[in-house]
């Protein structure tokens, strides 16, 4: 088997790993687990993503969810790397990428597969994420307003919107080619 380079000076074996899109749909709790324990552990490590088990179970099986998933061989080969889960009027009540794979571009793919459908997106940002909002602006989504208290531990939110305008559709098939 052939081996490479990896942490620490050792050789490691190459696993052959393939990276899929999926677009689970209403009513469909595939990968919620998962989805959930990516959700925590981002809220964990960064303070955000603060939702409860019950609200974010009953919102993504409400949802159509976008996610990008990494196979390989053996049991526990399905790693979920990122997710966005859309309402039907374009709203993203979440959006994760495992900090693993974060600047592969997995976060502006879940968002144009997901704006694939809308002709607008909007969702909610808290004003202290400044990660997230770094990365919104990067795809042209534009703060709408200020909402104080929003969350329900008293943090502000900023309502972002993208697509207003007629190049919506064309900025964001750029990420997707």
């Amino acid at each position: 088997m052939p081996e490479v380079l990896c942490r620490r000076g050792r050789y490691c074996p190459v696993v052959s790993v393939t990276v899929d899109t999926r677009e689970i749909g209403p009513g469909d709790d595939d990968l919620v687990d998962q989805a959930w324990d990516l959700k925590e552990r981002i809220r964990a490590e960064e303070g955000v993503l603060k939702q409860r088990r019950g609200f974010f179970s009953d919102a993504y099986r409400r949802s159509t969810v976008h996610a990008i998933v990494q196979t390989g061989p053996g049991p526990d080969a399905d790693q979920l790397a990122g997710f966005a889960a859309v309402r039907r009027d374009g709203y993203m009540l979440f959006l994760a990428v495992s900090p693993e794979f974060r600047g592969r571009g997995y976060g502006e793919e879940l968002v144009a597969r997901a704006a694939e459908d809308h002709g607008t997106m909007t969702c909610h940002a808290r004003t202290t994420n400044e990660n997230a909002l770094r990365f919104y602006e990067h795809l042209g989504f534009d703060v709408k307003r200020r909402i104080d208290n929003y969350y329900e531990d008293g943090g502000d939110a900023y309502y972002l919107q993208l697509g207003d305008d007629g190049g919506f559709t064309k900025r964001i098939s750029e990420f997707i080619r």
